[in-house]
């Protein structure tokens, strides 16, 4: 096991540029099992989760390659069933994206309910609503293995009850071969739905509305390989967007879309930020002392819940209070208890923190509890006074590319070391 020692007090400089959104990418991979033909995917972020699809695709029959420019060659032509093992599917939450890209190509499909980080209950419920409005069954045993099957499937209109990201695709996923035409309602419209629904279009599929509250599905009878490049990474992103506030530094910020990022760019400018955006490029720069602002997360495209972990750490050092409330993931505040050992001065429930802000932190050891709240403790590294230590960085590994790295070249004194040196 290895773990991230930061000394603080580095502001970062330079630029830093953004891999491939993860979010998109674990949808894309399973999609590509609908068509039985290669499909080379671009832009892939290399990335624990990206490793563990591999080896879950390699597992029912795929023919699945690393390329040397970032790309991941999928050849789905031998998979005869989407029926996965126990194990690799529990490490991961979007394997449940082959529920529905199983359901789509072979009328069926089975895994066990879906791993990924302890950040409260994440139910499938309105999944399992829009595999049966398709006409499927849906089985869960008691071992906590998801069976859903369909003679055929049939196209239909689907109200989602909550706004739901994962629901959203894997309806898509299963709806791209059902007979006539699918609506779902009440979608949800994040830029990795829209990425999926692309890459999906690009096979040849015939979907419409994608990043809109209605997704209409027109079903195709075949779909052929193509090659996609998956959006850059918008949590990414932010993430450094975030980290140049908290030092009070000016990092130049390549390769992303500046639309995904207005929701964080607003909050820095009311904080007291600079942004600059040139093209697919955006500074980041401090000029004064920030002010604090309070935070609600939200769908899409509300303030992302990925980001409230970083946004919190930062808020935590300003002079003054503010509220964060979780208005998407439930019991997402775990994670504070970590930063209180720091010295952050924070009030909590599962739905929101009250912050006021102190000094500043100071180093310690602390745990990444999940994946967003490894990010955020790097952030309170960054910024702490002595030497902070972060262990079970694995959580972190899952869904951040080379992320030691990329901070080193900006500046930041961190390194991976060992946990038992």
């Amino acid at each position: 096991m290895s773990k991230f020692v930061i000394e603080g007090g580095a502001k970062l400089k330079g630029k830093v540029n953004i891999g491939g959104f993860k979010n998109a990418a674990v949808a894309i991979i399973p999609a590509a099992i609908l068509c039985p033909d290669k499909c080379i995917i671009q832009n892939v972020p290399m990335i624990n989760d990206v490793n563990v699809l591999k080896e879950i695709l390699i597992e029912i029959g795929a023919d699945v390659d690393f390329q040397e420019d970032m790309s991941m060659s999928i050849d789905s032509a031998h998979i005869m069933d989407c029926h996965l093992k126990n194990g690799l599917s529990k490490k991961i939450r979007a394997s449940y994206y082959l529920l529905g890209a199983g359901l789509g190509r072979f009328k069926k499909a089975s895994t066990l309910l879906p791993g990924g980080c302890d950040i409260g209950d994440r139910p499938i419920d309105q999944h399992i609503k829009g595999f049966e409005a398709l006409g499927a069954t849906v089985e869960i045993t008691p071992d906590g293995r998801v069976n859903v099957q369909a003679e055929r499937l049939v196209g239909t209109r689907i109200y989602l009850d909550v706004v739901s990201v994962g629901a959203t695709i894997n309806i898509m996923l299963a709806a791209v071969y059902a007979e006539g035409k699918t609506i779902i309602e009440n979608a949800a419209k994040e830029p990795h739905i829209v990425d999926t629904a692309n890459f999906l279009n690009s096979m040849g599929a015939d979907i419409k509305g994608a990043g809109t509250d209605v997704i209409r599905i027109n079903g195709v009878d075949k779909l052929s390989g193509c090659t996609y490049k998956v959006i850059p990474d918008q949590i990414e992103a932010g993430t450094y967007m975030i980290a140049a506030a908290a030092t009070k530094g000016d990092i130049i910020i390549d390769d992303i879309i500046p639309k995904h990022l207005e929701p964080i760019t607003a909050k820095l400018k009311e904080m007291g930020m600079g942004i600059e955006e040139y093209g697919d490029s955006i500074r980041v720069f401090y000029e004064k002392e920030l002010t604090p602002v309070n935070i609600q997360t939200l769908p899409y495209p509300g303030f992302p819940t990925d980001l409230q972990q970083p946004m919190t750490v930062l808020l935590s050092t300003l002079n003054g209070e503010s509220i964060v409330v979780e208005g998407v993931s439930e019991d997402r505040f775990k994670y504070v208890n970590e930063i209180k050992k720091m010295g952050a001065n924070i009030e909590f429930t599962k739905k929101y923190a009250k912050i006021q802000g102190v000094k500043n932190l100071n180093g310690t050891i602390v745990q990444a509890t999940d994946l967003r709240a490894g990010a955020a403790l790097i952030i309170a590294g960054l910024i702490a006074e002595g030497l902070t230590e972060i262990i079970d960085i694995y959580h972190i590994d899952r869904g951040y590319e080379h992320i030691e790295n990329k901070f080193m070249n900006l500046g930041a004194k961190i390194r991976r070391v060992k946990a038992e040196e």
